[in-house]
């Protein structure tokens, strides 16, 4: 790999999934001897199993109880996943390097107002002018003040507040597509010379009723309890269990990062996302353009981290797809063990890669319906195939 300075090169990793908050316990995961056993909780949500949210002491990284009091789980959880990346960089006490440092986050909705979801709920079914009853509730019942503690970009303005990142920062809604283009966009920065280093990340709470209601109304989530991710049918319903997850990276350009000494996960060397319609093959059109745009042709060592959600019949396209196009490299997919987790899944899987090149890991087979033993890889792309619309892929190689 020729070397540049403006390499765009991953420099702290803030990883929280059901597996464990911080890099440590997700290295065991990618460096054991056989698959790992998920975490799951089926009682919460039931009829869904989701992937909880782990064991967290806030002030590890929020330090001051009045704000984590003004935050949702959804923002704690990212402000802590950013802090840990910070911590991981090495630059959480560095106010030089903190002042300006560019800021991405990927983030959905606020929490709901579950009570009145409910009531509108129950009173639809016995009313067939459903458009009225709506109007009616949402200018009845719901709090004014509600939206305004529901702003996607509080993440960010929270992380500014307590972490003091105070360079640019950007907020993307739009679920994983979201994720891909906040990494998009901080990789292809980086790149150009337009920025030196960047937080990026997102977070994601499963255990949210308001989100399983939305998901469940297009049929997306699998209520029969978890199963391995390729094995979970081939109809057109269905699949999706979803996975609590904080996923944040500090990326930098390489001569940023060597000037401080910083360490070196990986060299991210690619990254593309697009989006439009699925039908007559054309996902799989789109997919082959952008491994293709990325430069990556699945050579015998090199991985594949998917992050196909599980989401019935999509899940199996993508699977047929990279078996077909890239039958030298193994696979892996990942959301099996974490869950799906929307705007975090792109930044999960790239932690997880970062992680595994780093750690030289022979990461082990998550599913053996697909995934064959692998040897430990210097290069792995990351997918992500959004549940409904979205699609990214990005490259990851060791720093050699």
């Amino acid at each position: 790999m020729k070397k540049s300075p403006n390499d765009v090169v991953v420099t702290g990793i803030g990883l929280v999934t059901s597996l464990g908050a911080g890099c440590a316990p997700h290295i065991a995961v990618l460096g054991g001897a056989k698959a790992p056993e998920p975490v799951i909780n089926s009682e919460t949500c039931g009829p869904y199993p989701v992937h909880p949210l782990p064991e967290i002491d806030w002030k590890d990284q929020i330090p001051r109880r009045g704000d984590q009091r003004q935050m949702e789980n959804w923002q704690r959880l990212g402000v802590y996943a950013a802090g840990l990346a910070l911590d991981d960089a090495g630059v959480k006490e560095d106010e030089g390097i903190l002042s300006t440092m560019d800021m991405i986050v990927a983030a959905g909705g606020g929490e709901r107002d579950i009570a009145v979801d409910t009531l509108i709920a129950n009173e639809a079914l016995k009313r067939n002018d459903r458009e009225v009853l709506l109007n009616e509730k949402l200018t009845t019942e719901l709090r004014p003040t509600l939206f305004l503690a529901q702003l996607a970009n509080l993440v960010a303005g929270n992380i500014s507040i307590v972490h003091k990142v105070t360079g640019s920062s950007r907020t993307f809604m739009g679920e994983e597509g979201a994720g891909v283009s906040a990494v998009a966009t901080a990789y292809a920065r980086i790149l150009a010379g337009q920025s030196t280093h960047t937080l990026v990340g997102a977070s994601f709470i499963a255990e949210r009723r308001d989100i399983l209601l939305m998901l469940e109304s297009v049929r997306a989530l699998r209520p029969e309890g978890w199963a391995p991710l390729w094995q979970r049918g081939d109809d057109v319903e269905g699949g999706m269990v979803m996975g609590t997850a904080g996923a944040f990276l500090v990326l930098e350009s390489r001569q940023f990062a060597e000037a401080r000494g910083a360490r070196i996960y990986a060299v991210m060397t690619g990254v593309e996302g697009d989006r439009g319609k699925r039908d007559d093959g054309r996902l799989e059109g789109r997919l082959e353009r952008m491994f293709k745009a990325v430069g990556f042709a699945g050579e015998a060592g090199d991985l594949i981290f998917s992050g196909a959600t599980g989401r019935n019949g999509l899940t199996l396209r993508e699977a047929d797809f990279l078996a077909k196009s890239f039958p030298d490299a193994g696979l892996r997919g990942y959301c099996g063990l974490t869950g799906a987790s929307l705007e975090a899944q792109f930044t999960t899987g790239l932690a997880l890669a970062a992680l595994a090149i780093s750690e030289k890991a022979s990461v082990p087979v998550f599913d053996a319906a697909r995934e064959k033993p692998a040897q430990p890889a210097s290069r792995i792309a990351v997918t992500t195939v959004g549940h409904h619309r979205g699609e990214g892929v990005a490259v990851l190689e060791a720093d050699e």
